[in-house]
């Protein structure tokens, strides 16, 4: 019990302290360098480099402003650890769905700025790079209206959804299934 506790509670500094979260072990790559970072592993598991994932992640809290959105690190990590382990990168499908307060980190510089007394959109170059790689982006519409963001606002590429509740929907029946991370 004790050790579960203390597994907890390292895992919580973890998360309300990012500078713990780069342990030692943890490196970049092989897809993204700079971001996502993982540590191999001896799985009891193995990954066949044929095996299919099509994951939607859900992002609803904010980067705090210059920082890099932690759902969207999540998604960089995903990819990272798994073609390490072997996956095909080209067998895993992302798509980060998103709302609430996160919707601000889609949104272009100049407009980010303006909105958070001229702090640099920490997300917006980790978009870019998982864009290239395939990742798609898409913003509720219920909550882009809530925070007065237009199509014109966001970062190129981004796509703008009826709603987060109607994103992940058609992404089920898509065949695609949610990361609880």
């Amino acid at each position: 019990m004790k050790t579960l506790k203390a597994g907890i509670f390292l895992g919580t500094l973890m998360l309300t302290n990012p500078a713990l979260a780069q342990l030692e072990g943890f490196e970049t790559g092989p897809v993204f360098k700079k971001f996502g970072p993982t540590a191999p592993v001896q799985t009891d598991t193995p990954l066949a480099a044929e095996v299919q994932f099509r994951i939607a992640f859900d992002v609803a809290k904010k980067a705090d402003p210059g920082a890099l959105n932690r759902t969207i690190e999540s998604a960089a990590r995903f990819i990272n650890m798994h073609v390490a382990a072997g996956v095909a990168r080209e067998n895993i499908k992302l798509v980060i769905v998103v709302h609430g307060g996160a919707s601000g980190d889609l949104i272009k510089q100049d407009i980010y700025g303006a909105r958070n007394d001229d702090a640099i959109n920490g997300s917006a170059d980790a978009i870019a790079a998982l864009q290239k790689h395939g990742v798609e982006f898409r913003l509720c519409g219920q909550s882009a209206a809530a925070y007065k963001i237009s199509n014109a606002d966001l970062l190129p590429g981004v796509k703008m959804d009826l709603s987060a509740m109607t994103a992940h929907a058609l992404l089920q029946q898509e065949g695609y299934t949610l990361n609880p991370f």
